[in-house]
């Protein structure tokens, strides 16, 4: 093992320490280990002491022009999931995935710097920072929503269970790991909240449900208390927890069979959009959400269409709520 590998690896041990989320820090192995591959190979670089910032803006340059898929950690598992199938094999890597390497990267050597001090200079320091291009999130229209709704086939469990699931979600904005986790004692249906935790930073917020929602809950309870002992809320037919990656693929499938792909985030992402839409306002929707501050909210949101921002104004106009 170089240097470099092993401070990766301790910089991973780190993670798991602070209790990251698993997306995050595969994300953050993935980046280090292809960025450590990079400087192995075509600088012969295996010390993190000896790398300077030329170095990472020659990694930035080498990921716009090497093309999607043509490089792995390993070889070998380019025959298992050959690359070269895909239709976006070769296309140029997007400037949000290269600005989230270079974050990752960043993140690793303020850990080298500050935390540990196996450096006396971040190489990082003098990197700009590189602009994300900004995506318009999905809105799904409310016809859509209500043909998603109804596309479950209800009289079979686990389709019921997850038609309660997706309505909540979309009613919630809780995520999806939110959702699933949730327990008997979790949930006031009197009172139309929930408790919920948040799997980033296991900081504790309530979120809220409609009246309809609550209807749907009690429903589902009766429904799922005559079939299932579990201390789960939303359970599997064995009364386990539902896996995420399973009520993903399940949600993907309903929705493709409608004509339209829709996963569990972007059910959270309508949330926030109507939300905003409807009136509401960004202090209690960053709440909402778990988010850390408003800004964040913000900054994930304010990608509103020309459309939306017509009818909003058509909505708070001053001049026709003059006379009001």
């Amino acid at each position: 093992m170089t240097g470099l590998d092993f401070q990766i690896d301790s910089f991973m041990l780190y993670c798991s320490s602070k209790n990251l989320a698993k997306k995050t820090m595969g994300s953050y192995e993935q980046t280090l280990k292809l960025f450590a591959q990079y400087m192995q190979q075509e600088h012969g670089i295996d010390e993190v002491g000896r790398i300077q910032s030329g170095h990472i803006r020659h990694y930035i340059k080498f990921l716009r022009e090497r093309g999607k898929y043509t490089v792995a950690v390993r070889e070998s598992t380019k025959q298992i999931n050959y690359p070269d199938n895909r239709t976006d094999y070769q296309k140029p890597v997007s400037t949000t995935t290269i600005a989230n390497y270079v974050r990752n990267i960043k993140v690793f050597f303020n850990y080298l710097h500050t935390v540990e001090r196996e450096i006396n200079k971040n190489p990082m320091d003098t990197i700009e920072r590189i602009k994300a291009d900004r995506k318009i999130k999905q809105t799904l229209t409310p016809d859509e929503l209500k043909k998603l709704f109804k596309a479950f086939d209800t009289t079979r469990f686990h389709e019921y269970r997850n038609a309660t699931i997706t309505k909540l979600l979309y009613d919630t904005g809780m995520r999806v790991g939110e959702c699933l986790a949730i327990l008997p004692e979790h949930l006031n249906i009197p009172y139309r909240s929930i408790l919920v935790t948040n799997p980033k930073n296991k900081k504790e917020r309530y979120v809220y449900f409609s009246p309809s929602m609550g209807n749907e809950l009690k429903r589902w309870l009766q429904y799922k208390d005559r079939y299932v002992d579990s201390v789960y809320i939303f359970p599997t037919s064995k009364g386990t927890r539902l896996e995420i990656r399973n009520f993903e693929y399940a949600l993907r499938q309903t929705s493709q069979r409608i004509g339209f792909h829709v996963h569990p985030h972007l059910l959270r992402n309508n949330l926030a959009k109507y939300y905003l839409l409807n009136g509401g306002d960004w202090v209690s929707l960053s709440r909402i959400l778990g988010h850390s501050s408003v800004e964040v909210t913000q900054k994930c949101y304010l990608d509103f269409s020309d459309e939306e921002i017509g009818k909003k104004y058509q909505k708070h106009s001053p001049l026709a709520h003059l006379d009001d």
